[in-house]
């Protein structure tokens, strides 16, 4: 292909005398732009690694190394994606059958990948099995770019004529400010979409641009992309139809066609010896005096490494070093090298900052308290926030209304929903499809960014602020909870503890359940997609109003209650430890929670388990949601039965030791020297497979490799080490439970942000809570942090917050944050602030 400079020149020239003053005066603009950035940029020659990927100094391209996500749809990390300047800035290079797709709409079935690495080039197979569509899309590497290829053995079929065609979408964010030239005529990138969205095939959205050549971000030498195709190109804004969509670029696939259908020739120019700035991986929230400090330095696999860096310590002039050291070689962990600075002798209180190779980080502080308030952000406005069934007011500020007193409808059977709920062949419960279950408007959380009550989350929820009310006993007040008037007012006390009301509301969501059909149930949640997908205050959702004559086509929620026993015995769990802790709070509850739980117990130990299993809404294995239960009924009970369920269980949860240490360890003072001598056994080999962390990457945790990132399995490894370490210090040090919260503060592969909102100098500020339309967030809400696009590049989106598997708060991780910050505080010997 010949450059894109002498393409738009030939167009310029060839229609200039058909063109108004304006029209040149535009082409001439853009043709001047590209001249003059075309000396500090140029275009990549990427090639075909042994890593299935091209690669150039500053670019990668990768076909099909990712697949959508098994879960949720399209999660935007699958078919054809680009890594521009460290950004992936371009995702779903892929055959679809609408013009801008939402996340639920069609996908093809993967059928496999084949690479050549002999003739530098990668094809995937692909198919549509409802219309017997199948095709190829093939990338093979030139001298300036790519060949993009989308190959049919027969021809289209008609069902799909004038719907199926190639689309390939850049992320808003990286193109926001800049402009497109297409066939030299140039626009700019809308910071806020307009026109009209796409419906249902019946209305067609205007293109921002035609033509057959692309080239956006002429202005930008870090973002500039060229597409030349044989056919027409079209560029679309997605977010007229979706909030999450991004830009698209698409062609149609013509018909009566075979062979080659759809030919582009895609360059992106990168800046020559381009090297991606180091980051310094470090605690935002910073370290207490005694414990070892770490910083993780991260370079670009082309950096080249310098040998010392500098802690500086902030004064009223200028920072003055406090101190300096040698960085050490860790090694290379996915597509990074990493160096480590350890500071550990500055014990001296004070604010500080990193300086390595002339980058310098956020300020942090050393000092006794530095972890004293950490956890209040979480407490104080994220849970109270996430509370449904009733209004949470802040000063000046509705955050929402009370939501959902209309709760809820029995849902059809034989039903597969979104969001991971289904309906097996009956209802299990007296009452009939859209019938109304009275009494589900009372108490839960919002899950995450949605508004679903989610059953299995709201148990672990409860389980872990117990933990903590009964582990450290914050006392702390800060939020006024007025059930009569379904009113919650932050930033107010009331005389009465944060956490039991948190604990108390949780229960309540809990007990309606078995007060409705005497057992736990998946959950509740909206019955139409654009009631799920609804960005805004969730009183606007439903009219409130319980619609029982309308069924199930009002706008009530519905619940689904298909049974299965591994979530009733999570259910059985949280209720007998809430009962414990709500002892003396509200004692009716806390009576009626562990009746619940001892009949819970009682019927379903002398049945065949339900096994009815769905996505993540019907709960854990079996087998660890029963030793879990057993634990808790016995820690409240004290009963021989649980003790010998308890004992028996055991041998059986070893595989999953990891998930179930925190619940064995706390039945250690109820049973014998037998079952302790087993405990310590496998914390043994835990502890072995715990070493090997430190060698799979610098951060000492476990980091996933799944479409949902690991912060999560970050937190409960570091409270699983912080019990095993109180139960056998011999075996498990507290270094591992300190890195845990280190990691969730800043020390993790590609940033340095905190990821809890609002807590450390610099944190996820753009995150995906209820009001991440407005690309803000929740204070204390946790992300789920670094997701591992495969097979090397680690990425937490900083500029936009759909990526649910990356920014998504979800309530199931404020609880054991929270308890992590108190028990780094005991380990440090310094108690938290009440």
């Amino acid at each position: 292909m010949k450059n894109v400079i002498a393409v738009l020149w030939r167009k310029l020239m060839t229609t200039l005398v058909a063109v108004t003053k304006k029209s040149v005066l535009m082409w001439l603009i853009g043709f001047f732009l590209l001249s003059s950035l075309s000396a500090i940029a140029k275009p990549a020659q990427p090639v075909l690694s042994d890593k299935d990927y091209f690669e150039a100094q500053g670019l990668n391209i990768l076909v099909f190394s990712n697949w959508y996500d098994g879960l949720f749809s399209d999660a935007k990390i699958s078919g054809v994606e680009m890594i521009h300047h460290g950004e992936r800035t371009v995702t779903n290079g892929d055959v679809r059958l609408q013009i801008t797709p939402e996340q639920w709409d069609p996908i093809p079935q993967f059928v496999e990948r084949k690479v050549d690495l002999k003739n530098g080039a990668i094809e995937a197979f692909l198919r549509y099995p409802d219309y017997s569509f199948d095709y190829s899309i093939r990338v093979q590497q030139l001298k300036d770019g790519v060949r993009l290829t989308v190959n049919l053995q027969k021809q289209l079929p008609k069902a799909l004529t004038g719907r199926a065609g190639f689309n390939l979408e850049f992320l808003p964010a990286a193109y926001f400010e800049k402009t497109f030239a297409m066939d030299g005529r140039a626009g700019l990138f809308p910071l806020y979409p307009g026109g009209l969205k796409e419906i249902n095939d019946t209305v067609q959205p205007v293109p921002l641009a035609s033509g057959k050549n692309l080239v956006l971000a002429p202005d930008d030498p870090m973002r500039r992309i060229s597409i030349a195709s044989a056919g027409e190109l079209r560029l679309y804004d997605g977010r007229t139809k979706a909030q999450n969509g991004w830009f698209v670029v698409r062609s149609l696939i013509p018909s009566g066609k075979k062979g080659v259908v759809i030919d582009w020739h895609i360059s992106a120019n990168v800046q020559p010896d381009w090297v991606r700035p180091p980051v310094i991986a470090h605690s935002q929230v910073g370290y207490h005096p005694e414990q070892e400090k770490i910083a993780i330095i991260e370079l670009d696999s082309n950096d080249t490494p310098k040998g010392e860096a500098r802690l500086l310590k902030v004064t009223d002039g200028d920072p003055v070093e406090a101190f300096k050291g040698d960085t050490k070689p860790w090694g290379k962990y996915l597509r990074y090298n990493y160096l480590t600075f350890d500071f550990s002798s500055v014990r001296d209180s004070g604010v500080y900052l990193i300086e390595y190779a002339g980058a310098r980080t956020a300020p942090f502080r050393i000092a006794p308290d530095v972890y004293a308030a950490a956890w209040q952000p979480t407490l104080d406005v994220f849970f109270p926030v996430q509370m449904d069934h009733v209004l949470v007011n802040e000063a000046y500020r509705v955050w929402h209304g009370a939501s959902h007193l209309d709760d809820a409808l029995q849902a059809p059977v034989n039903h597969e929903h979104f969001d991971l709920y289904a309906q097996g062949p009956a209802t299990e419960t007296q009452y009939k499809p859209g019938e109304h279950v009275p009494g589900l408007n009372i108490g839960g959380w919002y899950d995450a960014g949605d508004y679903d009550i989610r059953t299995q989350s709201i148990y672990a929820t409860v389980m872990g602020l117990v933990n903590i009310w009964e582990s450290f006993r914050p006392a702390r007040d800060a939020t006024a909870v007025d059930y009569a008037r379904k009113h919650v007012e932050l930033h107010v006390a009331d005389g009465k503890p944060d956490l039991l009301q948190q604990i108390e509301h949780g229960a309540l969501a809990l007990i309606t359940q078995h007060r409705a059909f005497g057992r736990a149930v998946p959950g509740i949640v909206e019955s139409d997609l654009s009631q799920y997908t609804h960005l805004g205050d969730a009183v606007t959702k439903t009219d409130n109003v319980v619609n029982e004559r309308k069924g199930l086509k009002s706008d009530d929620r519905w619940v689904f209650t298909s049974y299965s026993s591994a979530l009733n015995y999570g259910s059985i769990a949280a209720l007998a430890a809430a009962s414990r802790a709500l002892k003396g709070y509200n004692d009716t509850l806390a009576t009626e929670c562990a009746a619940a739980a001892i009949k819970g117990w009682t019927t379903e130990q002398a049945q065949q388990p339900k096994m009815f299993h769905h996505g993540n809404t019907t709960g854990g294995e079996l087998k660890d949601e029963m030793f879990r239960a057993a634990v808790e009924l016995l820690i409240t009970f004290h009963d021989s039965r649980y003790i010998k369920a308890v004992g028996e269980l055991l041998p059986k949860i070893e595989e999953h030791f990891a998930l179930n240490a925190v619940s064995a360890i706390k039945a250690l003072p109820y049973m014998d020297e037998a079952y302790a001598a087993n405990v310590k056994n496998m914390a043994q080999g835990y502890k072995g497979r715990m070493d090997q962390l430190h060698g799979e990457n610098p951060f000492g945790v476990p980091i996933t490799t799944t479409g949902w990132a690991g912060n999560s399995f970050v937190l409960y490894f570091a409270i699983s080490n912080y019990y095993l370490h109180k139960a056998f210090p011999d075996l498990i040090g507290p270094e591992s439970v300190f890195q845990g919260l280190n990691y969730l503060y800043g020390a993790h592969p590609a940033s340095d942000l905190s990821f809890i909102s609002g807590v450390g100098t610099r944190s996820k500020l753009i995150a995906y809570g209820s009001n991440r339309a407005d690309f803000s967030f929740i204070a204390g809400g946790v992300v789920p942090g670094v997701l591992v696009i495969k097979p090397d590049f680690p990425e937490n989106k900083e500029n936009w917050p759909f990526f649910w598997g990356e920014n998504e708060y979800v309530i199931t991780l404020g609880a054991p944050y929270i308890f992590l910050v108190h028990a780094v505080q005991e380990l440090l010997s310094a108690p938290a602030s009440k």
